[in-house]
């Protein structure tokens, strides 16, 4: 098997065993028993659970990142943007692969390189919200900033507590519930002249 291909075969395990048992609960050799390989091929790849675990939490960031990014970008309509930023959490916690855990949920959470990463996904987010809003009112930057993180986190709690609710509440109806309350506050500050 080409070295990408069983890179990603292994990640899949893992991700599977981490979902279900945490980090601390995991172990090489489920994750080598879930991957169908030696173990050594496993090492061969990873050196340890450690390098193993930030190698998919940096895979599930890139696509949050991502998924994030386009949204933003993907228009210049500011309310447009909000739905679509929202939604773009709302669909990234409601895939199956369960990547929201591994960022949101992390028995990792103290551990200084996963914190890092964390903490940088947070404060690119925001500044991304926070350069919009900055460019289109008359808030500081400052303060946009401060917005930013506001937003990021109502994105981020409401699509986690949405996913518990089950079927409730569909995705797009959920996600426009939220997008509706955080555009009624920030369409409120006075557009820049």
């Amino acid at each position: 098997m080409p070295r990408e291909e069983r890179r990603r075969q292994l990640l899949r395990a893992a991700q599977q065993v981490f979902v279900a048992h945490g980090y601390h609960g995991a172990a090489m050799d489920e994750i080598a028993e879930v991957a169908q390989v030696s173990k050594p091929v496993l090492y061969q790849h990873f050196p340890g659970k450690r390098e193993l675990y930030l190698a998919l939490l940096d895979s599930h960031l890139e696509n949050l990142t991502e998924l994030l990014a386009q949204a933003i970008a993907g228009t210049q309509d500011n309310r447009q943007r909000v739905v679509d930023t929202i939604r773009a959490y709302y669909r990234f916690v409601s895939q199956d692969s369960q990547g929201h855990r591994m960022i949101f949920e992390s028995d990792l959470m103290n551990d200084p390189d996963v914190g890092a990463r964390l903490e940088t996904f947070n404060a690119r987010f925001a500044a991304s919200i926070a350069d919009v809003i900055a460019a289109e009112t008359s808030v500081p930057h400052a303060q946009a900033t401060l917005l930013g993180r506001a937003l990021a986190g109502m994105a981020q709690v409401s699509a986690r507590y949405w996913l518990e609710l089950g079927n409730d509440v569909p995705l797009e109806e959920a996600s426009e519930l939220v997008a509706r309350l955080a555009w009624r506050g920030i369409s409120r500050f006075p557009k820049e002249n």
